[in-house]
């Protein structure tokens, strides 16, 4: 049954039989076609459900999927109770947020993260390359499809977390493909990434490049979740002559805008345990800003990224461009946990990272990551700043302190604390 559009109340419930045309609701007639009291029932698209003066059907949901009422569901036409506990429901959304929250508290909600290059090679080559061949008349055994082709499709011409853009891209090319050969012209029976370029044009999609972005102090790498799965972003920090003040830009929302905030406060808080002038701020104006100004952005795991931009702006020391991270801290440098582990660990990888630092607390979602993906990278644990500092910054930056939070410096110490780091290195 999809619920997309629905607005009307009796959809579910049924009419009352008084009415002309009366009917009874969507969820009996569908019983009634099973021919059985205890099918699976799936509820497609539960977010899209709408209401208007005529009811509002996902309250009319509430008595069909709460398991302790809808062992007697009342439906308008029957005007019998009709047990529905037997039933198997299954509802499928692609947000949460939609739904009602009372609704919401009747479901047991599973995510399903998008698939992996790996997994979207294996599903384009068993059934969408030999699917679109024969919607296309072009026989399957004379057409050979490379991984290499495919991975480019994947890589270069769709963003996606499923595999329906994937799908089209092929029939695309087999498009191309036919109308050649009705035209009697020749076509190479081995399609690799020359003649997808050859069919599809130039890719649509690139990787950054992720050493020439970080060469220089003040950019580090960010990961965030989209509707299409993970995607990586370079967050950069910046000053100038000024007056203390802090510019935040690249579309970002509430929440990214407060944790540069927090960012800023744990470096002027921590300066002296960075190798940081304390009295930076006063002279100087900042700007933290996230590229693809277009794109609105938010979250709350962003804060990490944002304070080692900060860190390495105001240190000379840049970033290591193999390092991405995602988190969130506090004004005390404790690293917070975050969600979408597995799609910001994709991205990661997709981009060329090898290290991913994430909050200690996030370890059980390591569980949830692919084995190849545990094998090719390595992952950090951060419980505070000094961790995530530690992983991202190279080997001649060191934060000194004692287990306790205060700095331990010895007498050489402090005299290299009275030279700039430029010095130092």
């Amino acid at each position: 049954m999809s619920l997309g559009g629905v607005r009307d109340e009796a959809e579910i419930r049924g009419h009352r039989r008084t009415y002309v045309g009366a009917m009874p609701g969507r969820i009996i007639q569908a019983i009634r076609r099973a021919g059985t009291n205890d099918p699976v029932f799936v509820l497609d698209e539960v977010d899209k459900i709408g209401n208007d003066w005529r009811g509002d059907p996902s309250s009319a949901l509430l008595e069909v999927l709460d398991p302790e009422q809808n062992n007697s569901f009342r439906d308008h036409y029957l005007d019998v109770a009709f047990d529905l506990s037997k039933v198997m429901f299954i509802a499928t959304a692609n947000l949460l947020d939609p739904i009602p929250a009372p609704l919401r508290d009747r479901m047991e909600i599973l995510e399903l993260s998008g698939y992996t290059d790996e997994d979207k090679l294996n599903i384009a080559r068993r059934y969408l390359v030999p699917k679109q061949l024969k919607a296309h008349g072009l026989p399957e055994e004379r057409y050979i499809w490379t991984d290499e082709a495919l991975l480019s499709l994947i890589q270069h011409y769709t963003r996606e977390a499923g595999v329906r853009n994937l799908e089209r891209e092929i029939g695309t090319a087999c498009r191309k493909i036919a109308t050649r050969v009705a035209e009697g012209r020749d076509v190479a029976t081995t399609i690799g990434p020359d003649e997808i370029r050859d069919f599809l044009g130039r890719p649509r999609f690139f990787y950054e490049e992720l050493a020439a972005r970080t060469s220089q102090p003040g950019v580090a790498i960010g990961v965030g979740v989209t509707g299409v799965g993970g995607d990586i972003m370079f967050i950069e920090a910046t000053r100038m002559p000024g007056k203390g003040s802090m510019t935040v830009t690249g579309q970002l929302g509430d929440v990214m805008r407060e944790s540069a905030q927090a960012a800023l406060s744990f470096v002027r808080s921590r300066a002296r345990d960075l190798n940081v002038d304390p009295d930076f701020y006063q002279a100087s104006d900042l700007h933290i800003h996230v590229p693809a100004g277009a794109i609105p952005k938010d979250g709350p795991s962003a804060g990490v990224a944002m304070t080692t931009a900060l860190v390495s702006l105001l240190t000379g020391v840049p970033v290591r461009e193999d390092v991405a991270m995602t988190g969130e801290i506090t004004l005390r440098g404790q690293v917070l946990p975050v969600g979408g582990i597995k799609e910001k660990a994709l991205a990661a990888r997709r981009a060329g990272v090898t290290t991913f630092v994430l909050p200690q607390r996030n370890e059980v979602d390591l569980d949830e990551l692919p084995k190849q993906l545990l094998e090719e990278m390595t992952f950090v644990l951060a419980t505070t700043m000094d961790d995530v500092l530690a992983a991202a910054m190279p080997d001649e930056f060191r934060m000194i302190h004692r287990p306790g939070g205060a700095p331990a410096v010895s007498e050489q110490a402090a005299i290299e604390d009275r030279q700039p780091v430029a010095a130092r290195r």
